[in-house]
C-alpha cells in the first residue's frame, strides 16, 4: 500500500476507508490506534503517512497540487483544541498537545518532507516556534504562512497556519527559502485581499473569532455566489440563531437533531482541513523541494 492513515476516531476512520474504496484518496491502510501507540516500525514500507488524518483532506490536496501518490511525504494537523477558541485553551498543558509525540516519530523515521496545519491562534502560544525549533535541531529547513479559506474562494474565513519542512535542504546547500517564502507571501497577500473583499463586510461566522461552534441553522438567507471559478460559486446561506450566515452546498440538509450520526459527522467535518487551501500551499512549496530522484 502507498499510504498510512492514523485516525483514532472510529467514525472518521471508516469515512477514510470509504474514501479509499472509491478512489478519492491514495490507497492505503487506516490505523485506529492513538498516535501515542504508533511505533516507527509500524510505518515501514509506506510512501505517505497522514497523522491526525480526520477525513484526510491532505491526500486530496496533494493530488490537487499534482503531488503523486507514490512521492514520499508526511502530513499532520495536530489537534487544535489546546489553542482554539473552541477548546479549553490549556496550551501546552493540554493532553491533546500531541506535537511532541508526532515529532518523536519524525526524529526516528526522518521523512523527506513534512506538511502540517494548525489554527492561527496557535502562533500566539508559541506553537510554531516549538515546532520549528524541534525540526531545525534535526536539520530540517522550515517555512510557514497563514492562509484563509476565503483566499481560495470559499465563502467562509477559517484562518489556518500552514508549514513545510524539508529534510534534504541542508545537503543540497540551500532550501531556496527566499523563493518559497516569496511565493507564500504573495499567496498570503492575495488571500488577505480576498479575505477583505469577500469576508470583511459580511456576517460570515468564524469559530476562531466568534468563540465557539455555530448554533444550529434555522432559516435560509438569499443565496450569494463566491467570485471566480471557485467550487463554492453556488452556495446557499443559512442564517443561524446567533445572527451569523453560514454557507452550505445547495440542497445540503443541516445536521439537525434526528440525523443519524449527527455528532460524529459534525466532529469529523469540524476537524477537517480545506483541501483547496492546502493545495495552494503545496503548489507554492513544491518548487523548493527536490524531486525524489534528486534525493
Amino acid at each position: 500500500m502507498t499510504a498510512y492513515y492514523n485516525e483514532n476516531d472510529p467514525y472518521a476512520a471508516q469515512w477514510l476507508r470509504n474514501l479509499i474504496a472509491t478512489g478519492h484518496i491514495a490507497a492505503g491502510d487506516v490505523d485506529e490506534r492513538s498516535i501515542v501507540d504508533v511505533r516507527p516500525a509500524d510505518l515501514e514500507g509506506y510512501k505517505q503517512c497522514h497523522f491526525f488524518a480526520g477525513i484526510v483532506g491532505w491526500s486530496l490536496a496533494l493530488r490537487m497540487a499534482g503531488w503523486p501518490d507514490d512521492r514520499p511525504v508526511w502530513t499532520g494537523s495536530c489537534p487544535c483544541q489546546p489553542f482554539s477558541q473552541a477548546g479549553k485553551r490549556k496550551g501546552f498543558a493540554d493532553e491533546r498537545h500531541l506535537w511532541p509525540v508526532w515529532f518523536s516519530l519524525i526524529r526516528e523515521c526522518r521523512p523527506a518532507v513534512i506538511l502540517g496545519e494548525q489554527v492561527e491562534a496557535a502562533i500566539g502560544w508559541g506553537w510554531i516556534d516549538l515546532v520549528f525549533a524541534d525540526l531545525e535541531a534535526e536539520s530540517y529547513a522550515c517555512a510557514s504562512t497563514v492562509l484563509p479559506a476565503c483566499g481560495v474562494g470559499a465563502p467562509h474565513i477559517r484562518q489556518r497556519l500552514w508549514f513545510v519542512a524539508d529534510a534534504d535542504a541542508p545537503r543540497r546547500g540551500e532550501f531556496r527559502r527566499g523563493r518559497l517564502l516569496g511565493r507564500l507571501l504573495d499567496g498570503e497577500r492575495s488571500a488577505q485581499r480576498n479575505d477583505t473583499d469577500r469576508c470583511a463586510e459580511s456576517e460570515l461566522a468564524d469559530a476562531e473569532r466568534d468563540g465557539g461552534r455555530p448554533d444550529e441553522p434555522r432559516r435560509t438567507a438569499p443565496g450569494r455566489a463566491a467570485a471566480g471559478r471557485s467550487p463554492w460559486r453556488e452556495v446557499e446561506w443559512l442564517v443561524c440563531t446567533d445572527g451569523k450566515a453560514r454557507p452550505v452546498e445547495p440542497g445540503l440538509e443541516p445536521l439537525a437533531h434526528g440525523v443519524p450520526a449527527r455528532v460524529a459527522k459534525l466532529r469529523a467535518l469540524g476537524n477537517a482541513i480545506v483541501p483547496q487551501c492546502a493545495a495552494e500551499f503545496i503548489r507554492a512549496a513544491i518548487d523548493s523541494l527536490a524531486e525524489p530522484e534528486q534525493r
